[in-house]
């Protein structure tokens, strides 16, 4: 198996495991709003940067539980892959950064948002 099918199926099952998470927590008006932000967070991403994104996101967390989930599972997966060292500091880690590392956050971000996505969509249900 090549390096990267096996990144991406590292990627796919971290989002889906995430994403069966919050379909398993049976909360009609969690599941829609988590839904609608994965799905909206990838075009921030690319309008606003990932640094503002996440700022916004951190910044919304205190009052949503689906922002906080969202914010929480994607320092979670960064972790993982030894991009950050501290998921709870995931914005502040992300606008400290080098020019660099930032790009490589962005693009694993938005990598791992389009399975998120995908599972969130299949697995939540609701409004789309």
């Amino acid at each position: 198996m090549s390096n990267q099918k096996e990144i991406e199926q590292g990627r796919a099952k971290f989002a889906y495991e995430h994403a069966k998470e919050v379909s398993k927590l049976g909360e009609d008006k969690l599941g829609k709003e988590y839904k609608s932000h994965v799905k909206k967070i990838p075009m921030m991403i690319k309008t606003n940067g990932l640094g503002a994104t996440f700022a916004f996101v951190l910044s919304k967390s205190n009052k949503d539980k689906a922002y906080e989930k969202i914010y929480e599972q994607t320092g979670k997966w960064l972790k993982k892959k030894e991009y950050i060292s501290n998921p709870q500091n995931l914005a502040e880690e992300i606008v400290s950064c080098e020019s660099p590392k930032y790009r490589m956050l962005t693009i694993e971000t938005l990598a791992f948002f389009n399975w998120l996505r995908r599972f969130a969509d299949g697995l939540i249900k609701g409004e789309d």
